[in-house]
């Protein structure tokens, strides 16, 4: 798959149905889970009519979230205990310079090979751009900021030689808005501020988000999903001519503020900005946010709604944009809080037979009759990982009561909210462990839970299929990682950095390419792995770096210091105006 075609913030399964829905989609369980009886929630027949849903008591709501996730408040010290000793935060550098030599290994491959190329192939040892029309150097700017972190001068040297000198963004042809965002522009400030803001990034920035804003030219003020940057035109997605997905548009608003501070450009913020104001005013009483949005009438259309593929980088941003401005802005708090609300009474469920922790998908089915009802999924995809950590990240800060909280956390340093949202993120970033109990150590792209119905089974597992179905792969994903480096940072407990040791291990031993690379591999429960000639360009940028920051010292990229926008780009923390909302 191409950075073009993968949905939010990744990628999504080759079986992902749209939001019209005919009937169950073919890669969900037949089973409904009894514990969640989602049919009550009906929709009329008109796509824009929002779904009405009673809350209920917030304390039955509290008592509830607490007898479900099996914790209660006399056992926050088994959860927030204390290290024996004080957090040792140094460098352990024998396994950091270890994960700096894996960047070297494929970072110098791909330089060999494809240098400015969008993406790197390491088998057949070559490059490919996203387009017919040529590349915008996708490898090269997603990993800049990695090689300014890792000290690697003169690879950092030559990169910045290609983006002055070769750089170019007249393309007339289609490239996807989010990911162009998130990856290129988002790839350019982060260099930007940890060069010492070498101008050259800045001004590739401005030209590159002048090109992108024509994308938000629509009747609601979201942005279409992609973009011809040469004709500075909006296109709809083909698939889905009428719809865009909830991350995509939902993650911009971190570099596009940040540019207009630094460029004096209000238009970057304010095209962004809008758009949270639009998902404000369409979400539903639920809270959820489906995976789909109107781009002409800017409301939430019946479709998907889960922590995976296509909403992932959603919430994640909400926090993020409430630690972009400082812990200042109650707007993006409020509307935090609200989802992780609604995230645990929906979404976040117990496996039968494990007691597991995971986040479900609630999936539309449209019945003959044409009324929809609703069918909670034990299904979680990889990407959904990211939430353990932050989690633990929102409620060290959007659920403090005090400033800083104490590392660990102390019981009465957290709200309530921030208690119950602790714990599920511990429990969830164990959960996601325990999805790399494979025969490679590595994690599936999607795993299954079982549920009443299944009977007895193991969780978590893979969807069966005579060949390796898409389910199985590993890609080379960094949101376990991204986790673990979080937990560990606002913990010091030292087990994060074991396993943090284990995944990067197992990535040696089965994704790297001897000649230079690593590759994705089809199958996480097959030894000898089979390999797929692609290396995403979120090894270099996201995987390795986290890696890297976990046995680094802390004093590198500090939590208080830098907002990490979902690549793993770097940005600083800034007070904006009060009344600029």
């Amino acid at each position: 798959m191409s950075v073009r075609q993968r949905k939010s913030k990744k990628s999504v399964s080759k079986n992902e149905k749209g939001p019209q829905v005919q009937g169950p989609a073919e890669s969900e369980s037949p089973d409904s889970d009894p514990e969640f009886d989602f049919d009550l929630w009906k929709y009329t027949k008109f796509l824009a009519i929002p779904l009405l849903l009673t809350l209920g008591n917030p304390k039955i709501f509290t008592d509830a979230i607490q007898s479900y996730t099996g914790f209660s408040d006399n056992e926050m010290s088994r959860i927030m205990p204390g290290p024996e000793s004080p957090p040792n935060f140094s460098a352990d550098v024998i396994k950091r310079d270890a994960i700096v030599r894996a960047f070297q290994h494929a970072w110098l491959a791909y330089e060999r090979d494809a240098m400015g190329d969008d993406e790197y192939h390491p088998i057949s040892h070559e490059g490919t751009n996203l387009t017919a029309a040529g590349g915008i150097g996708y490898t090269v700017v997603d990993s800049i900021d990695t090689m300014l972190l890792m000290g690697l001068d003169q690879e950092y040297s030559r990169a910045r030689e290609w983006v002055a000198n070769k750089m170019s963004f007249e393309r007339n042809a289609t490239f996807n808005t989010f990911e162009t965002t998130i990856r290129v522009l988002g790839g350019l400030l982060s260099a930007y501020h940890l060069s010492g803001e070498d101008p050259i990034y800045l001004e590739k920035a401005i030209e590159l988000a002048d090109r992108i804003i024509p994308a938000f030219n629509t009747p609601s003020g979201l942005p279409l999903t992609n973009i011809n940057l040469a004709l500075r035109e909006g296109l709809i997605d083909p698939n889905w001519p009428e719809f865009v997905s909830s991350a995509e548009v939902a993650t911009l608003q971190l570099e596009m503020r940040y540019l207009s501070r630094l460029s004096g450009n209000s238009i970057y913020w304010e095209k962004a900005e809008a758009v949270m104001h639009i998902i404000k005013h369409a979400l539903m009483p639920h809270g959820l946010a489906s995976i789909f949005m109107n781009w002409q009438n800017g409301q939430f259309v019946i479709s998907a709604m889960r922590l995976g593929s296509r909403a992932d980088s959603y919430y994640e941003y909400l926090l993020k944009q409430y630690l972009q401005t400082n812990n200042t802005q109650d707007f993006y708090r409020e509307m935090y809080t609200d989802a992780m609300d609604a995230v645990h009474k929906h979404l976040i469920k117990k496996s039968i037979n494990s007691n597991m922790i995971y986040t479900s998908e609630i999936i539309p089915e449209k019945h003959p009759n044409g009324e929809i009802s609703w069918r909670l999924t034990p299904k979680q995809d990889h990407l959904a990982c990211f939430f353990g950590g932050s989690l633990m990240l929102g409620a060290t800060t959007a659920g403090a009561l005090v400033q800083p909280v104490s590392v660990p956390p102390k019981p009465e340093e957290l709200t309530e909210a921030g208690k119950r949202d602790w714990k599920t993120g511990v429990s969830l970033i164990k959960t996601c462990m325990d999805t790399h109990s494979t025969v490679t150590g590595l994690a599936p792209e999607i795993a299954h839970f079982r549920i009443a119905s299944d009977g007895m089974g193991h969780d978590p597992n893979i969807k069966p299929g005579e060949l390796p179905p898409y389910d199985s792969r590993y890609m080379l994903r960094p949101e376990t990682i991204e986790s673990l480096f979080l937990a560990f940072r606002l913990t010091g407990h030292e087990k994060y950095r074991i396993w943090a040791w284990e995944i990067f291990s197992a990535i040696e031993r089965h994704c790297r390419v001897e000649s230079g690379g690593y590759a994705t591999i089809i199958n996480v429960d097959e030894v000898p792995s089979r390999k797929e000639d692609k290396m995403e360009t979120f090894m270099m940028s996201e995987t390795l770096k986290y890696l890297y920051l976990i046995f680094a010292d802390a004093s590198i990229l500090p939590l208080d210091s830098a907002c990490r926008p979902s690549p793993a780009h770097p940005l600083p923390i800034f007070n904006i105006p009060t009344d600029s909302l």
